[in-house]
């Protein structure tokens, strides 16, 4: 399982690091203005679909039961169940997609409320949803294909995909400015363009095992029956977080103008090691645990549910600690320049240290969910996802006004953790999770060596950072030693107080696996 997270998380890393290069150009070109805001919003809506369908509640229905069947009956039946759901999935998303285009104004004029008041902002967020809408039905299927490769226990392709989706968009902010009429278009455009580019990727990875795909006529068998009513309640187990930050997005844009657009960039560096843990945990662990409950091993299952708490927290928690002690160095040097002002770092750098809070509870959500799903449990982090985006919501209006821009991520942290209480509170009711020694006694040396870090993270920023960052051309030399002295601190501090084996890590990372 550690090497499929690592897989995953190394193709997710890299990923990232190209999404910042285009949020860098984002924020250099539009600040945090209202081209920005407008962009940002039309971009949310096409990921929030991608990610309760696409990521969240349809992989969490499709994987166990692709999985099943290629163990069972083998890759006939498998291929066959996968080839309807493709043709499913097609035939009722393009239609969405349709009903979308239409009726646009009227969705955004729910979504987009704090627009409404400014015509021509208004119409932007409009026309700006309409290009990037097509990506919701493109990456869906996307993740589709992605689930196959997950269940073949093949990684690396289905991690890789979101490259070209940075890629495409670093091309079209680079390139179509001057073509169309503003460069909240051209990354619009390019939005919709990677999507193309992902599925071609992923169809030919899948071709490249041995499972080439069809498309039949599309047919709600039993089976298709029966996955759509497992995904149905998974849609709020699965994707709370998204439905968080689509109930933050909301608020945003209810506050004073560039709102949206320091909470997006914000997000977006919280998005660094929510994406890239848990993301590579929850994708590595549900085919794990899938085949240990089919195969009539509970213990090994709890055991597995273990190592994935230990291994998320191990790197979850000290991101968490650095960002809240080096959020605005981190934003100043990201996005601080062009039309991004010192105010906007600042802004950016506070909404970030209260995503930062929840940081740990975002990636747990994702690791305690799959243990519910690959026992066909859907309905249990239903009821858990619907209280804590009513907690949400009911916290977004109670601190929009006294935080600002702060109020919605502080929001989502504290809901997120809400959340975690109550999954955890049901799975080892149920016997199905119970902390081991090894976790028990590494989780404290883990939080000790993360405030080892802190210490030399704050000695290090107001010191050598502060020295190097006065100089215009060192202020990436600046964050590098920062971050270089973060993880260093923290992997040495960790090894010697026994909170990890960096030892172990690497010769399971080493061992022979697929990718």
């Amino acid at each position: 399982m550690l090497r499929g997270i690592l897989t995953v998380g190394g193709w997710t890393m890299a990923s990232r690091i190209l999404g910042f290069i285009r949020d860098i150009l984002i924020a250099a070109f539009l600040g945090a203005g209202p081209v920005a805001d407008a962009f940002f919003l039309a971009n949310r809506l096409p990921n929030l679909f991608r990610r309760l369908f696409g990521e969240g509640a349809f992989n969490a229905a499709f994987v166990p039961g692709f999985t099943g069947l290629l163990a069972s009956e083998g890759p006939d039946s498998a291929r066959r169940f996968a080839e309807q759901a493709i043709a499913v999935m097609a035939f009722w998303l393009f239609g969405l997609t349709v009903l979308a285009e239409i009726f646009m104004p009227e969705i955004m004029g729910l979504y987009a409320l704090g627009f409404t008041d400014d015509a021509p902002k208004f119409a932007l967020v409009v026309e700006l949803g309409r290009i990037t809408f097509p990506y919701m039905p493109l990456i869906c299927l996307t993740a589709l294909l992605s689930g196959v490769l997950n269940g073949l226990d093949r990684f690396a392709a289905a991690a890789a995909a979101p490259l070209l989706y940075n890629v495409v968009s670093i091309v079209f902010l680079l390139t179509l400015p001057g073509i169309v009429p503003t460069v909240g278009h051209a990354a619009a455009w390019g939005v919709s363009v990677s999507g193309v580019a992902q599925i071609v990727l992923l169809y030919w990875a899948v071709v490249r095992t041995g499972m080439r795909l069809s498309i039949p006529r599309p047919r709600l068998t039993p089976q298709m029956r029966d996955l759509f009513r497992r995904m149905a309640p998974g849609l709020l187990g699965s994707g709370v977080i998204q439905l968080n930050l689509a109930v933050d997005a909301f608020i945003s844009g209810l506050l004073p103008a560039g709102a949206v657009s320091v909470i997006y960039y914000a997000d977006r560096i919280n998005q660094l090691p929510l994406g890239v843990i848990g993301a590579a945990v929850g994708t590595a662990l549900l085919p794990t645990l899938s085949r240990q409950v089919r195969g009539g091993e509970p213990e090994q299952a709890v055991g597995t549910l273990n190592r994935a708490i230990e291994y998320a927290l191990m790197m979850t928690l000290p991101a968490a600690l650095a960002l809240l002690v080096t959020a605005l160095p981190i934003v100043s040097v990201l996005f601080g320049r062009g039309a991004f002002t010192a105010e906007d770092s600042l802004r950016s750098a506070q909404s970030l240290a209260a995503y930062a809070v929840g940081l740990p509870a975002f990636v747990l959500v994702k690791v305690l969910v799959p243990a519910f799903f690959a026992r066909g449990d859907t309905k249990a982090p239903v009821w858990t996802g619907t209280t804590a985006v009513v907690l949400n919501l009911a916290l977004n209006f109670a601190l929009m006004i006294p935080l600002q821009h702060m109020g919605p991520p502080l929001a989502s942290s504290i809901a997120a953790w809400f959340n975690v209480v109550l999954l955890g509170w049901l799975l080892k009711k149920r016997g199905h999770m119970a902390g081991d020694a090894g976790l028990r006694r590494r989780l404290p040396r883990m939080l000790a060596a993360g405030l080892v870090m802190c210490a030399v993270l704050w000695a290090v920023n107001h010191t050598l950072f502060a020295a190097l960052a006065a100089v215009q051309g060192l202020r990436w030399v600046a964050l590098g030693l920062l971050v270089t002295s973060g993880l260093a601190a923290y992997g040495v501090a960790g090894q010697l107080l026994g909170g990890f084996d960096l030892r172990e890590a690497a010769r399971l990372r080493l061992g022979r696996g697929r990718g």
